[in-house]
């Protein structure tokens, strides 16, 4: 059966912490560039592209 602590004790060895803090990492810059791509996209789609530059300096 699937049990947390398995995991916990898995994750919470000290070769594994920096893998762990990479995949946490890794995750948050992928999803916050995703989000300014997205962001940038609707701007194209409306004709605004000389908007992203101003958008990306803020």
């Amino acid at each position: 059966m699937f049990s947390w602590d398995n995991i916990w004790l898995i994750v919470s060895k000290p070769d594994n912490i920096p893998i762990l803090m990479m995949i946490v990492a890794m995750t948050f810059f992928t999803a916050y560039g995703l989000r300014d791509a997205f962001r940038n996209d609707k701007l194209i789609k409306e004709g605004r592209k000389s908007e992203i530059l101003r958008h990306m300096q803020e």
